[in-house]
């Protein structure tokens, strides 16, 4: 990784389903959301640090809610949507797109916590808009075409005892 300095400013955006899912398939634990932040922002300044969420009336849900906001993130919570033939689906890729936009002209880094291939072009986007891009994530989970767009690729599994709980 190239020279990062304290007086960066850094947002940080989670895309928190993305991965739980992939914690949990890979290694049946959760994310250590504060070890996740301490590492992305690595010593700079944090100017927001964004968890994506998904309401899926689970019990457990809003002690997690809580939890990642005493640990410094704001939580951007969608609503489960179920379909007629009882499928469902919740992503927050066009939200977290926009958040990442909107931020671009007042950070130096930003910080996706994500693995899904459809956050490459939002790479490339602030790339060359003089945004460093840094990604964290699971290498084995993680879209190439993410990896090659981001500046910066640190893959979780390569530290499990720092990332998960």
């Amino acid at each position: 990784m190239s020279t990062t300095h304290p007086g960066q400013r850094v947002a940080v955006l989670a895309d928190s389903q993305n991965l739980y899912h992939t914690a949990q398939s890979l290694y049946s634990r959760n994310i250590d959301y504060a070890s996740l932040l301490e590492a992305a922002t690595d010593g700079r300044t944090l100017t927001r640090a964004i968890a994506y969420v998904i309401r899926a009336d689970a019990p457990e849900e809003e002690s997690f809610f809580e939890a990642l906001e005493d640990i410094g993130f704001e939580t951007r919570i969608k609503e489960i949507r179920t379909f007629g033939d009882g499928s469902k689906k919740a992503d927050w890729d066009v939200g977290m797109s926009l958040d990442a936009v909107s931020l671009a002209p007042h950070v130096d880094t930003v910080a996706l916590c994500t693995g899904d291939g459809d956050f490459a072009r939002l790479c490339r986007y602030l790339r060359h808009e003089g945004v460093r891009v840094e990604v964290f994530s699971f290498e084995e989970s993680t879209a190439e075409s993410l990896r090659e767009a981001a500046g910066f690729f640190t893959d979780m599994s390569a530290d499990t005892s720092r990332f998960l709980l």
